[in-house]
């Protein structure tokens, strides 16, 4: 069941890059950004993640945490981290609990294969622990922008 606006966003606590663990209880109380993403070093993926770490100043400037939550591993996550100079955090779902429960694990479909996997989403939690934005089927050209515009609105 993917969230609404104004719902309470299900915890989390994922394996983080670098052997640092990702928990909603350590980003209560501020609000954050969670982007989900179907795979570390894909073309689209990349682009993405680097656009977000190249306002990664300006979310922080605005006291917002930008984290990008894929089901690769920790491991995977930190290769591509450092391939990139990424400067935004990453955590890894390989159960899939996560991307399950914010409702971002789908089934897609490509070249008439039905298959599951990550539906391109981000969303901005506020700093009550509700859903405040979301972004379904992204589009990544101008889409961390469009974020941080969000982010500077709240």
């Amino acid at each position: 069941m993917a969230l609404s606006i104004g719902d309470t966003i299900p915890p989390f606590d994922l394996p983080g890059d670098g052997g640092t663990p990702v928990r909603s209880a350590d980003l209560a109380g501020r609000p954050f950004v969670v982007y989900f993403y179907p795979k570390d070093d894909t073309s689209g993926c990349t682009k993405e993640a680097i656009s977000f770490s190249c306002l990664a100043d300006a979310f922080a400037e605005a006291k917002v945490p930008v984290i990008g939550v894929s089901p690769d591993s920790a491991k995977s996550h930190d290769k591509f981290r450092a391939k990139h100079d990424l400067k935004v955090r990453l955590a890894a779902d390989e159960s899939h609990a996560m991307l399950e429960a914010w409702g971002v694990w789908a089934e897609k479909s490509m070249y008439g294969r039905k298959y599951m996997g990550v539906e391109r989403t981000t969303v901005l939690v506020g700093a009550d622990g509700k859903v405040a934005r979301i972004w379904p089927k992204v589009k990544v050209e101008g889409h961390a922008e469009e974020v941080l515009a969000a982010v500077k609105a709240l």
